[in-house]
């Protein structure tokens, strides 16, 4: 054991994600003060994602989606930095911290929730001129650039600038995507009206997949449902074609389309935290094999880590970053990268690690499928409900408000349930802000031209 904790056995969770959120917060519940705590994350705060459409919209302030984890998590040791190497052989991990010094962090017990990344491919332009949509940072920055464009636009005089402006291109059409651009068409409409010299005519959405369909997970009733309510509105939905190059924001398609672009949001899909395939900083074991669960590291039902020899005892994980099996799905089947699993999968090891530090035997994961659903924009959404063994296709304002009331439920802390609320609340009796702020991404800017504009000097 780990004697630099008074004695007690130390718990160190890397990420603070739904993941390493819930485990701490559960797994100090059921021990208390019989074992140390540490959490590690380049951030201080855990994001709700289900969340950060809305917050692209303008439906929720950035800060309510955002879980404080020193105030969520009392009792618990938060490091602020990214982990630079594992090493369960010596149980160490060695973190970088914000200042880029490195501290070498013992654990009796390791938790892996480092969750993905986006997957980028090589198309060129891409890195250049792309944004992600996984963190609050980027939804805050695509809202106010839209909003900001809008503005822009209906002062200009050039017809090809107001077109490049008014055009808004995502890629990628699973949940994350489809939800990001949706949201986004709903916040444009609604800020139009105060826009005299703009029409809806005047703005195109682009929403480009590789795959024939849009929201993989639904049924191919609802998505040819979602697909016919996109492109009602007048989004432009370009399935079973790829981004060929956004170069200089000329966007080139594999249908042959080229056009010119000033927002460019990339929701083509995630892969696992890159450190755990870096043999030489990570010594875990991970799934090599090419497929969707490459760089993943395989996990057993139980949630411990699966090494050469059998699993390693005192290493769990979980998440997007796990190869979990989903044993009410079927033999060889795994479980999806969400939030719904995430939470389950984190309380499950916060209780297996209980039954560790007591002696007791472990218990594997087991989750049946609540189903999926999704906001489209005010009032409208979807969702496919499991109850029991009965599939239910639910569809506008009642999909919507069941999206809703979900997520304000799985919303960690109380403080910050009560604030969404607020926040929609709000917007009933006043309607969403319309002010875009890019200058927030460069908060100097306008200090250093009042500094760089004063009489100079002889």
């Amino acid at each position: 054991m780990n004697t630099t904790f008074g004695g007690k056995p130390h718990v160190l969770i890397l990420g603070g994600g739904a993941v390493g959120l819930t485990t701490a917060s559960e797994l100090r519940k059921t021990l208390g003060s019989e074992v140390a705590i540490t959490v590690v994350d380049p951030r201080p705060y855990m994001t709700y994602q289900p969340f950060l459409p809305e917050v692209g919209a303008g439906n929720i302030d950035p800060r309510n989606v955002l879980a404080p984890l020193r105030k969520a998590l009392t009792g618990t040791k938060v490091v602020t930095g990214s982990v630079s190497a594992i090493r369960s052989e010596d149980n160490t991990v060695v973190v970088t911290t914000e200042d880029d010094s490195q501290i070498e962090i013992a654990y009796d017990y390791l938790v892996v929730g480092l969750g993905s990344v986006p997957r980028l491919l090589p198309i060129p332009g891409l890195a250049e001129n792309a944004i992600g949509f996984k963190w609050v940072e980027e939804a805050i920055a695509v809202r106010d650039r839209i909003l900001a464009n809008l503005a822009e636009a209906a002062t200009t005089k050039d017809p090809k600038v107001r077109k490049r402006l008014l055009t808004f291109t995502f890629i990628g059409g699973g949940f994350a995507g489809g939800e990001a651009i949706a949201e986004a068409e709903d916040m444009v409409r609604d800020a139009l009206r105060y826009y005299p010299d703009l029409h809806a005519s005047d703005v195109r959405f682009v929403l480009i997949d590789a795959a024939p369909f849009v929201f993989p997970e639904l049924t191919e009733e609802q998505r040819a449902y979602v697909l016919n309510q996109l492109r009602e509105r007048g989004i432009e939905v370009k399935l079973e074609t790829f981004l060929n190059s956004a170069e200089n924001g000329l966007i080139k398609t594999s249908d042959g389309d080229e056009f010119e672009t000033d927002l460019l949001v990339w929701n083509a899909g995630v892969k696992p935290n890159p450190l755990l395939m870096d043999e030489e900083n990570s010594d875990l074991p991970v799934v090599t094999e090419r497929g969707p669960l490459m760089g993943k590291l395989d996990v057993l039902a139980d949630l411990r880590v699966n090494g050469a020899e059998g699993p390693i005892d005192n290493v769990f994980a979980a998440g997007d970053c796990a190869a979990v099996p989903d044993l009410a799905s079927g033999e060889g089947k795994f479980c999806p990268p969400n939030a719904q699993h995430a939470v389950r999968q984190g309380k499950r090891i916060a209780d297996n690690l209980a039954r560790a530090v007591q002696g007791r035997p472990l218990v594997d994961y087991y989750h049946k499928n609540l189903g999926v659903m999704a906001t489209l924009g005010m009032y409208k959404g979807v969702a496919r409900l499991m109850l029991g063994d009965k599939e239910v296709d639910v569809r506008g304002l009642p999909a919507w408000a069941a999206a809703r009331a979900y997520h304000v439920y799985a919303m960690p802390t109380v403080g910050r349930k009560v604030a969404v609320i607020a926040d929609w609340v709000s917007n009933l009796v006043s309607r969403r802000d319309i002010i875009g702020i890019p200058q927030s991404g460069d908060p100097r800017a306008a200090f250093e031209l009042a500094a760089n504009s004063g009489p100079k000097k002889k």
